[in-house]
């Protein structure tokens, strides 16, 4: 049995970590909005900063002695140690600059740093429980932000502000204002219903079902139907895991056909349920179509510009395709990163040349994120070759492996891997750092029941 004592200094030590941790997971959750209300622009950049400084520290400063901790912590920094391994590689086959391997790290594995530093804590309930009200805090903020904007904000004040984004795409909760932004505030506040659902037992039923419809229609108000498309997939294929218990099976198989019955029939019958409706056009996936044109341009484009075979291994270099760092960054914060070494390759601009000659009207913005040439596991793919996808595919076994001991867990995990076939969401930096979050609070939480439940058989 693992008897975990702490003392009175080490408790007040572990809570100084945990308000570390809270502190750095903010830097990222509030960028967009601290940005939007007129801090530079540099605030978007403070967590690439703030999480490495924060997992170095609890590595250096935790004092647990849980067996399993230590080794699955262990396990994690070698999978880390490999992929910037694989990405240094890259640069030197690709002469690509130090500071893409940096970036691209960062913005592919700061979620992996974050979940290191939360697992790595031996936190006491008291302390847990601390950590998960700020993170719910957090949550409600960004649900009541998103209402905010779409029953006040944007009905009296939309034609002044300075956007080309739809009066639904603005519907973005903490990440007003930005491209995408809609998609990611619903994708987590989905979530954090179903979190606040399963471990806020101390709330009422009806709160807690409430936060769950609250969610919900946050991802209609702001017209982000691949978070349903995405997160009904995702069930299905926990529920196909489950084939050993079928009762488990058959409760899940009935709650999907229950949804997507629903989800039709609103389609047809109700007006804010219409957009919807778009997904349900076989002519949208033709290969021959439009769309999948766009959305496949970056698999043809890549491979055109491979000087060496080992590009199919390596890729064209971190941050040389359509990552979130060579598809936006180096051309929104070129002023920044350029002076300090970056490289641009030429194939990220042959895709955004494809893209907007093939977009509805020669317009990049007629074209649902859900077709977009970038998106995760091509950028991924891409810049680093199949090595690294296969380096990046080995940490998220890790996770799922090691820390994923429940269904929620495992969902996250399961949304995460089809979002990377849509848009860049594996690299946004406070969707990734939100599902890091999830995770560590959900491997702890089960943690403390299993130690309670030992004492309890020991007694």
């Amino acid at each position: 049995m693992n008897v975990e004592i702490v003392s009175r200094n080490k408790v007040e030590g572990y809570i100084k970590l945990s308000t570390l941790i809270i502190i750095t997971f903010s830097t990222a959750f509030f960028a967009r909005l601290l940005d939007t209300i007129g801090l530079p622009s540099y605030i978007n950049f403070l967590h690439f900063v703030t999480v490495p400084v924060t997992f170095g520290i609890v590595l250096v400063t935790t004092k647990t002695k849980n067996r399993y901790q230590i080794v699955t912590t262990w396990t994690l920094l070698f999978g880390l140690v490999i992929l910037i391994g694989v990405m240094l590689v890259s640069a030197l086959l690709n002469q690509a600059g130090l500071i893409n391997v940096i970036m691209d790290f960062l913005l592919i594995a700061e979620s992996f740093l974050l979940l290191v530093a939360v697992i790595s804590l031996n936190m006491s309930p008291k302390t847990l429980e601390r950590l998960q009200t700020w993170i719910v805090r957090f949550c409600f903020i960004n649900i009541f932000l998103a209402y905010l904007q779409h029953y006040l904000i944007i009905p009296l004040f939309y034609s002044s502000l300075n956007t080309t984004l739809g009066t639904f795409d603005l519907v973005q909760g903490v990440f007003y204002i930005s491209g995408g932004g809609n998609t990611l505030s619903a994708s987590i506040s989905m979530f954090f219903g179903v979190y606040y659902f399963q471990s806020a037992n101390k709330s009422p039923l009806w709160l807690r079902i409430a936060v769950i419809m609250a969610s919900f229609w946050q991802v209609i108000i702001s017209d982000s139907k691949q978070v349903l498309v995405v997160f009904i997939l995702a069930w299905t294929i926990l529920a196909l895991t489950k084939v050993r218990d079928v009762k488990k099976l058959l409760l899940s198989v009935m709650g999907i056909v229950l949804i997507i019955a629903i989800i039709l029939w609103c389609a047809e019958n109700l007006e804010a349920f219409r957009p919807f409706k778009t997904y349900l056009d076989p002519e949208w996936y033709d290969l021959d179509s439009r769309t999948m044109q766009i959305k496949l341009a970056s698999m043809q484009i890549i491979p055109s510009y491979y000087k060496s075979p080992l590009n199919w291994f390596f890729g064209l270099g971190p941050g040389h395709t359509v990552g979130r760092l060579g598809g936006w960054m180096l051309k929104d914060y070129d002023y920044m990163l350029i002076p300090l070494g970056a490289t641009v390759h030429p194939a990220s601009q042959a895709v955004w040349d494809r893209f907007s000659s093939l977009a509805f009207g020669g317009i990049v913005g007629t074209i649902s994120t859900f077709f977009a040439p970038f998106w995760g596991w091509a950028g991924i793919w891409g810049d680093i070759g199949f090595v690294g996808l296969g380096a990046y595919l080995y940490l998220g076994y890790l996770v799922w492996s090691r820390l994923c001991r429940d269904d929620f867990s495992k969902l996250l995990l399961l949304n995460v891997a089809i979002f990377g076939f849509i848009f860049t969401q594996l690299e946004e930096p406070a969707y990734m750092l939100s599902i890091a979050m999830f995770i560590g609070l959900r491997w702890h939480e089960n943690r403390l029941k299993n130690y309670n439940l030992n004492e309890n058989l020991s007694v």
